[in-house]
C-alpha cells in the first residue's frame, strides 16, 4: 500500500478479538424477535419477520437448508463441525458469520451509524444487504450507512483479475514498469463504479497524461522564477478560467464522485495554461510576466492532485541513478572524444565536458576520464 501512495487506516481490526461483542450482538437481534437458532447450534437471521431486506438489491434465494425459515435468511452463528476452530456461545460451539464480523466490528468502533461503507460491486449482495438489515435491526435504526460507495473490478482480457483465476498482476510487478502515479492516472480516468480493462495500450494514455502534468508544473516553476524566456499570459483570462474550474471540479466531485470529468476539467486548465507559456509570438509584444496567475493555477493542480494522491515526487532507487549515470556519461565521452580528435582551436566543448565533471563533483560524483574509458563513482568522504 505504501508503495501505491495509499494511506495506512488508523485501526486494523482482527475478527479474533471481537468474538465476545459478536456474541452480544447476536444475542441483541434474537431479543428482537429477528433472529432464531437451529437444531445443530446455528442462528440465522429471519428475514420475513425483520420487514424490509432487500433494501440495496434484490435479493437472490441462498441455500435451502431444511432448517431455515425462509432460503433468504442468512447465518449469524455457523455451528462447528468436527476438527474445525470454534468459540463457545449460548448456542454452542461455533464461529461468526461472515456478515455479522463487519457490523460488530464497525458498530464497536463508530455506533450506530456510519457515513461511507465501500467494497467490490460483487460484495453489494448478499455481503452488505445482509450487514445492512442485521445493524439496522440491532440499532434499531432505519439506515445504518449513509452512503454505500461500490467499486468495479480491475480485468484482464474481459477476465476479472482474481487470485483464484491466478490472472492477478502483483503490485510489485506492476511497478516494475509504471510507477503508483500511472495508476492513480488510470483509476481517476475511470468511474469508481465502473470496470478497468488493464493492458499496456490504456496504460500509454495514463503515462502521457502525467507527462503532460509534470511537463505543466516544471514550467510554471519556471516561469515563476523568472527563468522562462517565452509566453504571453492573459491575466485575467486564466485567472478566470481557474475560478470556473475549480467551480466546476467541485460540482464534479459531489455528483457521485465524478473524478473523470474533474479530470478533463483539470487537463483543459493545463492545456490553456500551456498555450499561454508557451505563446513566443506573443512574448515579443509583452515584457510584462503575471507570476501571481501563474502561482496561483500552479498551486491549485498542486493542491488537487496532492488530494487525489498523486505523489509530487518519486524516489529515484539507486538502479535507476546508475542508469542514469551510465548515460549521462556515455554521452559526455562521445562529446569529449569527438572534440579531442577533431582537434580545433575551438575548446567550448571540453570546457563544457569538464564544467559537467566539475558540477556533479560538487553534487558528490566523481569522473575519470582514462584513455580508453570514463568512469565514475560516488564519493565516499
Amino acid at each position: 500500500m505504501e508503495m501505491l501512495n495509499v494511506i495506512k487506516p488508523h485501526l486494523y481490526c482482527r475478527v479474533t478479538e471481537y468474538i465476545p461483542q459478536i456474541i452480544q450482538f447476536i444475542k441483541g437481534i434474537i431479543e428482537k424477535g429477528n433472529a432464531y437458532a437451529v437444531q445443530d447450534g446455528s442462528v440465522y437471521f429471519d428475514t420475513n419477520n425483520y420487514g424490509i431486506y432487500g433494501k440495496l438489491s434484490n435479493p437472490t434465494l441462498g441455500n435451502t437448508n431444511p432448517d431455515k425459515k425462509s432460503a433468504i435468511d442468512f447465518c449469524l452463528w455457523k455451528a462447528a463441525k468436527e476438527n474445525e476452530p470454534f468459540w463457545e456461545s449460548p448456542w454452542g460451539n461455533g464461529r461468526p458469520g461472515w456478515h455479522i464480523e463487519c457490523s460488530t466490528i464497525a458498530s464497536t468502533i463508530f455506533g450506530n451509524s456510519m457515513d461511507i461503507h465501500s467494497g467490490g460491486i460483487d460484495l453489494l449482495f448478499p455481503h452488505h444487504e445482509n450487514e445492512e438489515a442485521q445493524s439496522c435491526c440491532y440499532h434499531e435504526v432505519q439506515q445504518w450507512v449513509n452512503y454505500w460507495v461500490h467499486f468495479g473490478h480491475l480485468f484482464l482480457k474481459d477476465v476479472k483479475m482474481s487470485k483464484s483465476l491466478k490472472n492477478t498482476i502483483s503490485i510489485r510487478e506492476f511497478l516494475e514498469k509504471y510507477t503508483a502515479n500511472h495508476f492513480r492516472i488510470l483509476c481517476l480516468f475511470s468511474n469508481y463504479k465502473t470496470g478497468i480493462q488493464f493492458s499496456d495500450n490504456v496504460m500509454i494514455n495514463a503515462v502521457n497524461i502525467l507527462h503532460k502534468i509534470e511537463h505543466f508544473i516544471n514550467d510554471c516553476n519556471s516561469y515563476i522564477a523568472g527563468n522562462w524566456n517565452c509566453g504571453n499570459v492573459d491575466e485575467v483570462m486564466l485567472l478566470s478560467c481557474l475560478e470556473k474550474t475549480k467551480h466546476k471540479v467541485n460540482i464534479a466531485l459531489a455528483n457521485d464522485f465524478d473524478t473523470p470529468q474533474a479530470m478533463k476539467l483539470l487537463m483543459n486548465l493545463i492545456r490553456i495554461g500551456n498555450k499561454m507559456l508557451h505563446d513566443s509570438e506573443g512574448f515579443k509584444t509583452t515584457s510584462s510576466t503575471c507570476i501571481p496567475a501563474i502561482a496561483a493555477v500552479l498551486n491549485y493542480i498542486l493542491t488537487t492532485f496532492s488530494t487525489f494522491g498523486i505523489s509530487k515526487s518519486t524516489t529515484v532507487n539507486d538502479c535507476k541513478i546508475d542508469n542514469i549515470m551510465k548515460c549521462l556519461v556515455k554521452f559526455r565521452k562521445t562529446i569529449r572524444t569527438k572534440a579531442l580528435e577533431q582537434n580545433v582551436k575551438d575548446k567550448t566543448l571540453l570546457a563544457a565536458c569538464d564544467e559537467v565533471r566539475s558540477n556533479l563533483s560538487s553534487c558528490g560524483i566523481i569522473i575519470k576520464d582514462n584513455k580508453t574509458e570514463t568512469v565514475w563513482d560516488i564519493k565516499k568522504y
